[in-house]
Formats: C-alpha cells, structure tokens, sequence
C-alpha cells in the first residue's frame, strides 16, 4: 500500500500521520468498502514505521467506524457513514484536439444480452472448443515458453506467422509467406496501422456506402476525409470512386452488410483503376470462412500483380473476439513502416495466445472448427431467409455468407420495441439512403430463432 506519510513537525508523530494518511484514503475511495488491509506488521514494514504505530492507527480507524476488526480474518475498510468526498472538477481541464468528435460505442459485451440476440458481427461461442484452446493456451504460458521475460517482434509470433501464410493458401487460394504477414489485435488495430502509415490529414479514403462504421470512423479519426460509395448487385461501383483516393476500403468477399459478391470484372477494373493512380486498397476479408454456397471467387490479393492490395483478416469471427488477433498481409515496400507503427503503438502481441493460435490452426483445430460452425450457421441463414422471405414488404438481399442477412424495405422501418427481448440492426445505420434490417445469427439461440422471427413478423 503506498501511502504519503508526513512525519515532520507538527504532525503529532508517527501514529497520528498513519491514521491520517489512512483516513485520508478510505475518504476519497482510494481504500473502498470491503478492502482487506494488510497486516500491521506487513504495513509497518512497507512503510518504514514501527508496528505499534500502524497498530495504534487502526485501533482508532476502528474505534471511529472507519475499519471493522474480524477476528482470524483481518481488517477491512467499514461501509462509509457519509458519503466519499467528491473532488471538484478542475477548472480548466484537457481536452480533446479541434474536430474529435469520436466517443466510445457500446459494445455486445458492455450491454446485456437480449433473449432474441439479432445483433450483428457476434459468432456462437458455444460451438468453440474451449478446452482444446485452453490446454494449447496452457501450454504456451509456462515459464520458460515464447521468452515470457523479453519483449516480442513487432510482426508477430513466426510460428503464427507461417500458420496464417499456410492457411490462406489451402482456405482462401491466397499465396503468401510468413514475411508477408504482420499480425496484429484484430481487423480495427489493422485499418489503424494502415491509416497511420498511409494517410495525412486531409487526404480522401474512399469506404463503401453501406459500409462499416468503425473503419469509416477509424479513418476518419485520423484526419483524412472519407467518402461514401454505392454499392450494387456487383459490389464496388469503380465508376463512382472518387479521383484522388488515398485508400480504398472494400469487403469484397461479402459486401458489408449488404452481402453481394464483388463481381470477377469489377476486382480486375478496381484494381487496374487503383494501379492506375497509385492507391492502395484495403481487402476486409472479414468471414469469408462461413460460406454455403460455391467457392468463392479468389480474393483481390490473389489477383493483385501490382502490390496495391493490404489484405486485413481476422480471428474474431471464425474463433472469437476475445481471441483478439488478426493479420494483415503487407506490400514489401510497406512492411518495415506498418511493423515500426504497431512497435511504436503497443509493441507486440499477446506471445502465448498467438503461439497457442499458431498450434491451433497447424493441428488442423481451426479448421474442424470451422466446418462445424458453418454448418450450424447454414441451418440458421436458412431459417432466415425463408422467414424473411414470407413478410410483405422485404426484399431479401441474396448472400451465400458470413454470419448476418440483411432485407430491403420499401420505406423506414418502425422502431422494433427493445420491451420485446428483440434487438436486430436498422441499415440506415452503415450509410447511405436505403431502409431495411440487418440480422445476425450468430449470437441466438437456435431454439429462440423461429420465436424471434415470428415476433419480427407480427410487427412489421
């Protein structure tokens, strides 16, 4: 416990600034309720006090109800008698630079569940396997495991690394090698490292509308100036991008969140548009994993002869978020700044977790994984679509992806009643003039999802 203690003249002596420092702390809630103190003898040494003179303090914190003794279990800070002392805020405190306008969002795990979960972007953590991750994790966290006591490359752990490599090339028909790969704290710690490197204020990144609103945001936080634009049945209108984009940001796998495929003549008009001019695209190949229908077509950084392509993925959705890694496959010419960005920022990675990761996909865990996964997430997809399909009113944007469906409206949508356990996306929320709904599956209870479509149903 560290505690200011004045001994000087004055003070009373040792006993009494004790007491103070420690009244003094349980007053502005540095010391809460129910906070176990350490033994006198503990405290007298840390502070370089006799124990007498702590022992005398708590005595009298006791005897004024500050502290509660309890025989054989130690000492406790007491329930407050009044309330803590507030400290006045400050006059004229920090605050943020000229054009933040950037608050924190609530997240799925900051709020509490609803009973039909329709919320987008959560995968179902009960077909995980947690205790083969938790023995591969385990094993990484023994003492002498991945150098617990130094600090970790920058790029990533090597053995995940040339996993990542490995597995795009039989998953995703991605060439790549362990150099190509920088590893980062999800897809978003990506689109950051990108943008920094990449962006000065004011330049143009080009999002599509409907789009994500975090990249849009993230982007936008660092100075640059960020354009919508539309997307049809093909993905990408290339045609509408504006002339001096710095970055073009697209899902061309499965077009978030509306779900089309970026179209064979749109990927090659977009990338000879970006060579062109010098851009580089960023691919979000977020949860191409979870496909039911034919394989998809190669991604923008199979077809890329001109290394235009920074190709972003993650582990969010195939495992889960708390998993919280992702990868990016750079250009040569940008790996040596996007690693220097992620060392100046946090350092590196979490050395166990991506070591563990690299065993579970070598051993083909995240693989099975995946398989099974995709064919509960089939099941749900068409329950939903069908359901949807049914109600009057709603064009259901065919997809063949992913973890979420989205359906067209002629008009806004009512606000659904949160009183009935329902919580799904309105699409107006990702951009752009269209109406609809956007539906996860990810997160539902399978034995909830008819009960929830019904309800969906009745009220639109």
């Amino acid at each position: 416990m560290d505690l200011v203690i004045e001994t000087g003249p004055g003070a009373g002596g040792t006993t009494a600034a004790v007491y103070r420092a420690l009244r003094t702390a349980i007053a502005d809630g540095r010391l809460p309720a129910g906070h176990r103190l350490p033994a006198s003898r503990t405290l007298a040494a840390d502070l370089g006090v006799s124990r007498g003179s702590v022992a005398g303090a708590y005595e009298r914190l006791v005897a004024e109800g500050h502290l509660t003794a309890r025989v054989g279990s130690g000492t406790f800070v007491a329930e407050p008698r009044v309330p803590r002392r507030q400290r006045p805020p400050a006059p004229d405190p920090p605050r943020p630079r000229a054009g933040w306008a950037f608050a924190p969002e609530p997240t799925s795990g900051t709020v509490a569940a609803p009973k039909f979960d329709f919320r987008v972007g959560i995968p179902d953590a009960g077909l995980f396997p947690f205790d083969t991750w938790r023995r591969m994790v385990g094993a990484e966290l023994r003492l002498r495991a991945n150098g617990p006591g130094t600090y970790a490359d920058p790029y990533g752990h090597p053995a995940l690394r040339s996993a990542i490599a490995r597995y795009l090339g039989y998953a995703r028909s991605v060439r790549a090698t362990a150099a190509d790969v920088l590893v980062t704290n999800g897809a978003q710690h990506a689109f950051d490292l990108i943008g920094r490197v990449l962006l000065r204020p004011g330049d143009t990144v080009a999002v599509e509308e409907p789009g994500y609103p975090p990249a849009r945001a993230l982007f936008a936080s660092l100075g640059a100036k960020v354009t919508g634009v539309p997307v049809d049945g093909e993905g990408l209108v290339v045609d509408a991008l504006p002339a001096h984009a710095r970055i073009v940001y697209v899902t061309p796998s499965h077009q978030f969140p509306l779900g089309p495929v970026l179209s064979l003549d749109r990927r090659r008009q977009l990338l000879d548009w970006a060579r062109r001019r010098q851009v580089a695209i960023v691919e979000d190949d977020y949860d191409s994993e979870f496909r039911f229908g034919s394989r998809p077509l190669e991604p923008l950084r199979a077809l890329d002869e001109y290394d235009r392509v920074l190709y972003v993925g993650t582990f969010s959705k195939s495992m889960l978020p708390t998993v919280r890694t992702g990868f990016v496959l750079t250009p040569p010419s940008l790996r040596p700044a996007l690693a220097a960005a992620r060392q100046l920022g946090d350092g590196h990675g979490h050395v166990a977790i991506q070591a563990a990761l690299a065993r579970f996909i070598d051993e083909g865990e995240l693989a099975r994984h995946v398989r099974r996964a995709r064919r509960e997430y089939a099941a749900r997809h068409t329950r939903i679509v069908a359901a949807l399909s049914a109600i009057p009113g709603l064009t259901v944007v065919p997809s063949a992806a992913g973890l979420h469906v989205t359906a067209l409206a002629g008009s806004a949508i009512p606000d659904l009643s949160p009183a009935l356990g329902l919580t799904l996306d309105d699409l107006s929320h990702y951009g752009g003039d269209r109406h609809g709904l956007v539906l996860g599956f990810g997160a539902i209870d399978p034995a909830r999802l008819d009960e929830g479509l019904a309800i969906l149903s009745d009220l639109l």
